[in-house]
């Protein structure tokens, strides 16, 4: 294949910011590190993207015990053309498993309440948030 009919590979549907946020909605408890690891994105790139969404309101977190609980809020998209759009049917989306059945399926991701989130012995990075 020449470079004309080469596919073009350096854009993708959705925002990195989409990508924390379902990630996310699927697992509360889990690390920066992982979220990192799991969506291909620097640990730098994670943390600025989960203090852009708490600013502008999409998520809070708590901390409890070493780890980071994230407590989604929902919201409207952004951009004027879809601002009076909810996000939560983005998000149902992505909590069913797709068809190799990987990623997506949100009791699968989910860490139960009654979780103690110490006893995985492991630490969130600081967050400058």
């Amino acid at each position: 294949m020449d470079e004309a009919s080469a596919p073009r590979t350096t854009w993708t549907f959705l925002t990195s910011h989409a990508r924390v946020l379902s990630a996310i909605s699927r697992d509360p408890w889990i690390r920066v590190r992982d979220l990192a690891r799991r969506l291909g994105l620097t640990e730098r790139t994670v943390q600025a993207v989960v203090s852009d969404l708490e600013s502008a309101g999409y998520l809070t977190h708590t901390r409890e015990g070493r780890r980071n609980r994230y407590h989604l809020i929902g919201g409207r998209f952004r951009h004027p053309a879809e601002e009076h759009r909810d996000i939560a049917p983005l998000l149902e989306i992505f909590e069913t498993p797709g068809p190799d059945g990987g990623q997506g399926n949100a009791t699968a991701h989910a860490v139960p309440e009654s979780r103690d989130p110490d006893a995985a012995g492991s630490h969130d990075e600081p967050r400058n948030a």
